[in-house]
């Protein structure tokens, strides 16, 4: 198992590339601490983890509120003895227009949910981590944050990801000789409620970008993240690493 005894946050676990990484976090023997905003999805999933055989606690909140960050760390080192690792998940996509015709409160949402919360997260994290010795942080950010490959209408978005990029370098810095690892994930297009699910039109859009003509499916993000929070990563940190089906690879 990847992730035996291995004590991990994940954020954003209430459905798409959370729920997926959270279930597989536990199948590889991972003690999981599921964050979200809604509780009733997140009790049905720390149910299904435990009648799959694995561990899983909850706690609802709002990942923009630094109590809430700080109560996940709580209920990790509380529950099951410390923190190992975080999947720093949680995020939207926001309205997609031009930066002319955006309101000043979709780019204050967006910057919010998908980087000040990171920070908050990592502020919480960190400290636990260190009173271990050791520990891996992965953000998912995007590959709009790296090449916004033909997607329209995403001023904010691509700002916020492309900042938790440089985010995760800069805290990758700052704690490399404290054997903290930090690591960013740049999915591709994925099938999930905030890609398009439910929406052919704007599936088939979005995966005629790709170069292999599809989007991902959460679980194969999800495997991604499984490897930079496992020990075989452990010479990783800083990293930008891109899960995009090619689609960089076609804007290079």
């Amino acid at each position: 198992m990847e992730l035996e005894n291995k004590i991990i946050i994940v954020t954003g676990a209430s459905s798409g590339i959370g729920a997926a990484a959270a279930k597989l976090f536990a199948s590889e023997g991972a003690n999981v601490v599921l964050g979200a905003r809604r509780s009733t999805e997140l009790e049905v999933l720390a149910d299904a983890i435990s009648r799959a055989g694995g561990r899983a606690m909850y706690l609802a909140g709002d990942v923009k509120d630094e109590g809430y960050a700080g109560a996940l760390v709580d209920l990790a080192t509380k529950a099951f003895g410390g923190l190992d690792g975080a999947f720093n998940n949680a995020g939207i996509v926001g309205e997609m227009q031009p930066v002319p015709d955006m309101s000043i409160g979709n780019w204050t949402d967006v910057i919010s949910v998908n980087l000040t919360a990171a920070f908050l997260a990592a502020k919480a994290q960190v400290p636990a981590m260190k009173a271990r010795g050791q520990g891996s942080i992965v953000f998912t950010a995007s590959f709009v944050g790296f090449s916004n490959g033909g997607m329209p209408g995403m001023g904010a978005y691509a700002a916020s990801k492309a900042g938790l990029i440089g985010f995760a370098q800069s805290l990758a810095s700052d704690h490399a000789a404290e054997g903290i690892r930090v690591n960013a994930l740049l999915p591709g297009g994925t099938i999930t409620p905030s890609g398009g699910e439910g929406n052919p039109a704007a599936l088939e859009f979005i995966a005629g970008l790709h170069p292999m003509k599809r989007m991902a499916a959460p679980a194969e993000i999800a495997q991604a993240a499984v490897f930079l929070l496992s020990d075989r990563s452990s010479f990783m940190t800083g990293s930008p690493m891109i899960v995009d089906g090619g689609i960089s690879v076609r804007l290079a």
